[in-house]
């Protein structure tokens, strides 16, 4: 069976980038160790998930620092979370609002301006 493991998020700062994600989203670290060229390799584990997020940019990938990601994040209450992570001074570009596909989304960026939708499928 085929699983997977991390999905990478390139970033240009990761000490920025690792505050954000921990403090801001609640992401908790799963591994922080130096992985050649001034970089780090870090794993964070976001509350319940098996994938992990990695704070990495592999040479030659920089061009996609601060562009739409192609990662969806999720959770039971996309209304409330937004509320929360609005509050910690997350910055979204999109408000939860219901999607036209019968769930619920909100469109948010990191420091980098790296860009995420966090979406609940529809309840029946």
């Amino acid at each position: 069976m085929i699983r997977v493991r991390f999905v990478s998020i390139p970033v240009s700062d990761q000490d920025r980038a690792l505050k954000f994600y921990t403090e801001k989203l609640g992401f908790q670290v799963v591994t922080d160790q130096p992985f050649g060229n001034g970089q780090r390799w870090i794993e964070l584990q976001p509350p319940g998930a098996d994938t992990l997020v990695v704070l990495f940019t592999p040479p030659g990938h920089e061009h996609l620092i601060g562009k739409f990601q192609n990662v969806a994040f999720t959770c039971d209450d996309v209304e409330g979370t937004y509320r929360d992570l609005a509050s910690r001074g997350v910055e979204f570009v999109q408000p939860a609002r219901r999607a036209e596909w019968g769930g619920v989304e909100a469109i948010f960026k990191d420091p980098d301006g790296n860009t995420f939708v966090l979406a609940a499928p529809a309840r029946e």
